[in-house]
């Protein structure tokens, strides 16, 4: 019961976040903001809600399969951030956009708008659904099972609760919650780390000698062109990742647009850019140090790195504290991540499908509406997932994401006219010939694309309006 009581208490504190910021609840405050946000409470709390509970639970067992290779397309984040800094949002800024997706209705018609805006919500969806889902399953397992709470209501009632204290203040309390988020999710983190240390008997110090002499510490991959490790592979997806799933997602955007000038938003994006290598860094240092636990244990490694973490803190082998600040960091990143994509979907839901940018009681029934669909799509992935729930994320995003980048290097990137009534039709071929193209190559010589399927997709999408003449 220590698990319901710590979500209940930290729920509470969102309460009170929620009411503090939602005095006024027009839509300008829940869209935007009213363009007032410190851009570094923004920075802060992006980190947290870019992270999100996948990471808390994937990224450390990543280790025992692929070592800390993950640090190269890190360091490739670090370059898509300055991208999206100074070639995206000075665009936004200039067109002062509540949503980025009015940009491909200026730049290309209403078509490529619309359908720009589609995707981002299959994407957002799917994404943020399996990303809410750590948390969900983890007190599935450990704590509601032997209650006999089913899933489907398990899901509904966490789903619940993020629609409440989201649904006044919208944006404007995210950028307060969020920052609230993050520092709880790295206090546990750091809290974990030194429990773990503590169990392996060594100082700081030699903790960090154990984790740098281990064999699964290996970060770089220069030797072998063909694995999906390779340095240069790693590095220009976490470019591509980083400019489509930040710099072309409304999510992660409309928390950078609330800042009070395009100055301050590029302080933001690079500030918590930056933060990413050593916060990854963290993640894989836990994931070496609790194999090396488990095998002076002589515990079987579990055969999912997703099993790593919860092998230990949720099962309660490092005692009731790191239980309480596993909870407390998982829930923090996920819920970070859920809020903010409710809240996204919402917006892009009223203002580029429906266009109702100033009806208030239209958003709320949305809002609503959207938080019912969110949870349908944790459901379907609880019946479908079967692979890495980080890798699952991504390989999910390159198909959904990669037509947003298609859409908008092209209209930036070009001042070529295209027919705006093919642009859905290209938008939809794309992934499918992509899709296409991964089996037949795989089949024939067996190379099998990882997360360059991103850049495969977008180059398609751009190949296919460049050829779509008005």
């Amino acid at each position: 019961m220590i698990i319901i009581l710590t979500i209940f208490l930290y729920f509470c504190v969102l309460l009170v976040f929620s009411r503090l910021t939602a005095r006024t609840t027009d839509n300008d405050t829940f869209f935007r903001a009213n363009r007032k946000s410190p851009w570094y409470m923004v920075a802060f709390g992006m980190i947290g809600a870019s992270i999100s509970g996948v990471s808390f639970v994937s990224v450390p067992g990543m280790v025992l399969k692929t070592g800390m290779t993950y640090m190269q397309t890190c360091i490739g984040f670090i370059f898509g951030y300055i991208a999206v800094a100074f070639l995206l949002l000075p665009v936004y800024y200039r067109l002062n956009l509540t949503t980025i997706y009015s940009y491909l209705q200026q730049r290309l018609g209403e078509r490529s708008y619309k359908t720009g805006a589609a995707f981002f919500l299959l994407s957002k969806m799917t994404g943020a659904a399996v990303k809410f889902y750590v948390v969900c399953i983890i007190l599935q397992e450990f704590v509601l099972n032997a209650l006999g709470v089913p899933f489907a209501l398990t899901v509904t009632v966490l789903v619940a609760l993020i629609w409440l204290y989201t649904r006044n203040g919208g944006i404007k309390t995210l950028v307060w919650t969020d920052s609230f988020q993050t520092l709880c999710m790295f206090t546990a983190l750091v809290l974990i780390i030194v429990h773990v240390t503590g169990a392996l008997g060594l100082t700081a110090g030699e903790a960090i000698e154990a984790v740098a002499h281990d064999g699964r510490s290996r970060m770089f991959v220069f030797d072998d062109w063909v694995s999906k490790q390779n340095f240069w592979k790693q590095f220009l997806s976490g470019i591509f990742i980083v400019i489509v799933m930040t710099g072309l997602d409304q999510d992660m955007m409309q928390k950078n647009l609330t800042c009070k000038s395009l100055r301050a938003a590029q302080k933001d994006m690079c500030s918590y850019g930056l933060a990413f290598v050593p916060a990854n860094l963290l993640f894989l240092a836990l994931g070496v140090l609790l194999a090396q636990l488990a095998e002076r244990e002589g515990m079987a490694l579990p055969a999912s790195g997703d099993e790593l973490v919860t092998m230990f803190a949720a099962s309660g082998r490092l005692g009731e504290t790191v239980v309480v600040l596993f909870t407390v960091g998982i829930v923090a990143a996920s819920f970070s991540t859920a809020d903010s994509a409710l809240t996204s979907l919402t917006t892009s839901f009223c203002i580029d499908i429906r266009n109702k940018p100033d009806d208030e009681s239209y958003r709320r029934r949305v809002h609503i509406l959207m938080a019912a669909v969110f949870a349908g799509f944790i459901l379907l992935f609880r019946a479908v997932n079967s692979t890495s729930l980080i890798d699952a994320v991504y390989i999910m995003c390159s198909y959904t994401y990669g037509p947003l980048l298609g859409l908008f290097a092209f209209g930036l990137l070009t001042n070529r006219p295209t027919n705006d009534r093919l642009v859905p039709h290209v938008a939809v071929a794309s992934p499918f010939l992509c899709f296409a193209l991964d089996t037949i190559i795989a089949e024939l010589t067996g190379y099998k694309f990882g997360y360059e399927l991103l850049m495969l997709n977008g180059a398609l999408t751009f190949a296919g309006l460049w050829l779509a003449k008005r």
